[in-house]
């Protein structure tokens, strides 16, 4: 069995954050999978090799409450108990209540409203004066929309976007001080009012996603931590998809075409919101190259990575709004493959055509901020306007 090759990349270094790819695409030229010292794992570079750590069973989620744990309790609380951080048989049993909530029709329900909610908030902005589409329409759409598939009062809309972001701040390396209190803060407050809402759907049933899952044997701290990823990974995600995807389509002067389903895949392909996904071997597993995981060991997937392999797809660096076929890992695959990628692909496909019928002239209005984030990738703030048609042509 060959020595793993090794890699120095600084997954913190800020050229990387800001534009990965041209990295990866070194890295990958060089080895499939390699060991990081930085992060203490292997990562892994090509499609092939993303795609078998994401399917090999021996490759698990598993969850170690973060330290010190008594003053983390809160946040580890909402992870311990989450689907995304537990394998079968566990993972199985927290998935399937929820998954058979989401087969009773409740996304296909929603597409009427997501649409309602989209045209409210483009009513509210100007295209000719500009705003910033991340803050008036790609960051409330999808809290307004997974709150209603919830039933979450809509008033508490902000709180959850605050609640979200502050979290999920908690997976990028080294979190400050200042960026794990705000999470064990975000943790409490969002789970009392969870809690709060499953008391009142006992009492009084609604046709909503905490009602159905209120109603399973699963415990309250269960139901507690499966909302709080519904909402976070059905929030962060799909804010980061269209930010993303809007940036790279306005500075190649893209729109989309007639099929916007598949300008959204290529959205999700582009740029990937979520950058890294963790797993960690429970027996000895080959990856490709040879390289040996030992049990204990981590291994690092590199979605963005996975998703420009050249030996996938062609033209990786380029968008192609209609771009077929497109197999893209940014849903995952294998057991752990998003269980929001419906929800997530309708309220994109329904966003994306609305925001262009309303502003046909789309273009970028400054230059747009960047998280400065890795793990969760994508931007602060997109400024935009609507061109009129002559500046177009121009």
């Amino acid at each position: 069995m060959p020595s793993a090759p090794t890699t120095s990349l600084d997954l913190t270094d800020p050229a990387v954050v800001a534009d990965p790819y041209p990295f990866f695409a070194r890295e990958r030229a060089e080895h499939a999978v390699a060991w990081h010292e930085q992060s203490g794992s292997f990562l892994t570079f090509s499609h092939a090799a993303v795609s078998a750590v994401q399917r090999d069973r021996r490759l698990g989620r598993l969850w170690t409450d973060r330290e010190p744990a008594q003053r983390l309790e809160p946040f580890n609380l909402l992870h311990r108990n989450q689907m995304m951080e537990n394998e079968p048989p566990e993972h199985t049993r927290l998935r399937r209540p929820v998954a058979s909530a989401f087969s009773r029709g409740h996304v296909e329900r929603l597409r009427p409203r997501v649409r309602e909610l989209a045209s409210g908030l483009l009513a509210e902005v100007s295209g000719s004066e500009g705003f910033d589409v991340v803050a008036a329409y790609a960051e409330p759409l999808p809290v307004l929309v997974i709150a209603e598939l919830l039933g979450v009062p809509a008033s508490h809309a902000g709180d959850l976007r605050d609640w979200s972001q502050a979290i999920v701040r908690m997976y990028e390396p080294r979190p400050s001080e200042a960026v794990v209190d705000a999470a064990v803060r975000a943790s409490e407050d969002f789970a009392a009012l969870v809690r709060d809402l499953v008391a009142v759907r006992r009492r009084t049933p609604a046709e909503d996603l905490v009602t159905d899952l209120a109603a399973t044997e699963l415990s309250d701290d269960e139901v507690v931590a499966a909302v709080v990823l519904l909402l976070n990974a059905g929030h962060e995600a799909s804010v980061n998809v269209f930010g993303n995807g809007l940036v790279a389509m306005l500075r190649r002067g893209l729109r989309p075409g007639p099929d916007v389903p598949a300008c959204v895949e290529e959205m999700l392909r582009f740029d990937s919101a979520l950058q890294l996904f963790e797993r960690t071997a429970t027996e000895p597993v080959e990856l490709p190259g040879g390289v040996l995981v030992e049990p204990g060991q981590k291994v690092s997937a590199l979605l963005g990575a996975a998703n420009r392999d050249p030996a996938v797809f062609e033209r990786p660096d380029d968008f192609v709004v209609d771009r077929s076929p497109n197999p893209h890992l940014a849903f995952g695959v294998g057991v752990h493959f998003c269980l929001g990628a419906p929800l997530a692909r309708m309220e994109l496909a329904e966003s994306v055509a609305l925001l262009w019928e309303r502003f046909p002239g789309l273009a970028l209005a400054a230059e747009p901020e960047s998280r400065g984030t890795f793990v969760l990738w994508g931007h602060h703030r997109v400024p935009v306007k609507d061109q009129p048609h002559g500046e177009r042509e121009s």
